[in-house]
């Protein structure tokens, strides 16, 4: 699969799942992990979140700015490594404002403490099952009983610009 088609095909798992894990890593060298809506914007290789400026997963950004962030629905898993920046920009919060995020920001997209995180991914790995678990559970049975290993879909690692 050429380069460009690597990139759609992240691009096309990533769209379907706006509820990611954010992992960060904090002073001690600890991972912590957070569930955050990712804004819906066409994936290019960066993802945006909303967070509130003194919030510890901004402290963690500050002083460490490695991150993944990793997707997941019934047939496909997406896990995405990159570098985080905290961005205070109140013309990018109006551009990706939406309703969705008023319920975590009810003071909206000028908000004091409302800050942006823009994760830039350096790769991404991903795991697609076409057919979703029927097709899983086909696989699984079909290795069973002919002693083949299991073919769970298509696994890739995807170098990102």
């Amino acid at each position: 699969m050429p380069y460009d088609d690597d990139v759609a095909k992240v691009a096309e798992l990533v769209k379907g799942n706006r509820m990611g894990m954010l992992t960060t890593v904090d002073q001690g060298g600890v991972l912590i992990s957070r569930p955050m809506a990712a804004q819906e914007v066409e994936f290019d290789g960066d993802l945006w979140f909303f967070s509130e400026g003194d919030s510890r997963k901004v402290s963690h950004v500050r002083l460490v700015p490695q991150v993944n962030v990793a997707f997941a629905s019934g047939s496909t898993w997406v896990s995405i490594a990159g570098h985080a920046q905290v961005v205070d920009d109140r013309a990018k919060a109006h551009e990706l404002w939406n309703p969705v995020v008023e319920a975590w920001f009810p003071d909206g997209p000028d908000a004091p403490n409302l800050v942006l995180l823009k994760i830039h991914a350096d790769s991404a790995e991903y795991w697609d099952t076409p057919g979703g678990r029927i097709a899983s559970v086909l696989s699984f049975a079909k290795a069973k009983l002919t002693g083949e290993p299991y073919d769970g879909g298509e696994n890739k690692t995807v170098d990102l610009p």
